[in-house]
């Protein structure tokens, strides 16, 4: 598929009007503050495996609601002989889940401590198994997660997953083996967009990296691609035709570019100018918002929604050196 968006040149200074709910920061104050009523209420329980590298921990915490979620953690072996580490927090792309721990071994293995946050409900696309449900229910909504309640922002399912994602932080930092302090955010896609929600609502942060991430400029987003997951919401105002200012009413408490624009710790982005997933220029629009200093884009002008993959990966081991190695 060829460059199908804005040329770079538009797309470096693409920043659209999008409204802002006046209550933004009071919805996610209060959301929070919720969701901390109830007890983390964290447990790490060691895993055996047949790996000499690493030491994992399967994690349960309390997510939204007080809901359990699931997680892993990894350390390096020998994590208790050299102190405190600094952790990775990782967000899991759209459909997927945590997986089994052997697919998570890069950080550990750069000496890291490594806390991947399964997603609820998610978990079943085949590819990276779930293990954490959704027990909220939610009125009609088209197949797959970007409906569920979308009438009513209080409702949503991406606000229980975003509440999930902040707790994620904090259990991680529990850990006696995890330096609270230095602490990065990561993911892909849906993953990515998590990251950047965190970014936004977790003010002490030491870095954020996110690679071609979902959920940002809804309105472009859901008008210049026909890929799933943006087009559920096309397909749920299909029927529902009355529906689209409730719609984009609840989506704009949830996106990207609004919580970019309350980030602070230093940010690594990614955009691919063949994705037809998450178009370039909905990338482009939360990291022209992005407030925090020390951001940064990796560009791949010839891959589709895979962006950079490994090249990416080998970017980030080098890029968040600076800020958590300290």
């Amino acid at each position: 598929m060829p460059q199908f968006d804005l040329p770079l040149d538009e797309l470096r200074r693409y920043r659209p009007d999008l409204p802002e709910p006046d209550d933004f920061d009071a919805f996610w104050e209060k959301t929070l503050v919720e969701a901390r009523e109830h007890e983390l209420d964290v447990r790490f329980e060691g895993v055996e495996l047949p790996l000499t590298g690493v030491r994992v921990f399967d994690v349960t915490y309390a997510g939204f609601g007080g809901h359990p979620v699931k997680g892993w953690l990894v350390l390096p072996a020998g994590a208790e002989d050299s102190g405190p580490l600094p952790v990775v927090v990782e967000y899991i792309g759209y459909g997927g889940g945590r997986g089994l721990p052997h697919m998570h071994l890069l950080w550990a293995a750069a000496g890291f401590a490594h806390f991947v946050m399964d997603t609820r409900g998610q978990g079943s696309a085949g590819w990276a198994q779930g293990d954490t449900p959704d027990p909220v229910g939610s009125g009609p909504a088209h197949p797959g997660f970007m409906t569920r309640g979308i009438e009513d922002p209080h409702d949503y399912y991406y606000r229980r997953l975003y509440v999930d994602a902040v707790r994620a932080v904090e259990a991680a930092r529990s850990h006696p083996l995890v330096d609270a302090s230095r602490v990065a955010v990561l993911g892909v896609s849906q993953g990515g967009g998590l990251a950047l929600a965190v970014g936004g609502l977790v003010p002490d942060l030491s870095a954020v990296m996110s690679d071609v991430p979902f959920l940002c400029d809804f309105p472009r987003a859901t008008t210049l691609t026909d890929r799933l997951p943006y087009s559920e919401i096309a397909s749920y105002l299909k029927a529902r035709r009355d529906g689209r200012e409730r719609v984009f009413q609840t989506l704009s408490y949830f996106d990207g570019v609004h919580f970019a624009a309350r980030g602070r710790a230093p940010a690594l982005f990614s955009a691919a100018l063949e994705d037809q997933t998450c178009p370039p220029s909905t990338v482009f629009a939360a990291f022209n918002a992005y407030a925090g200093s020390g951001r940064s884009m990796e560009v791949y002008a010839f891959n589709d929604h895979e962006g950079g993959g490994p090249y990416q990966q080998s970017v980030q081991l080098r890029w968040v050196q600076e800020y958590l190695r300290g």
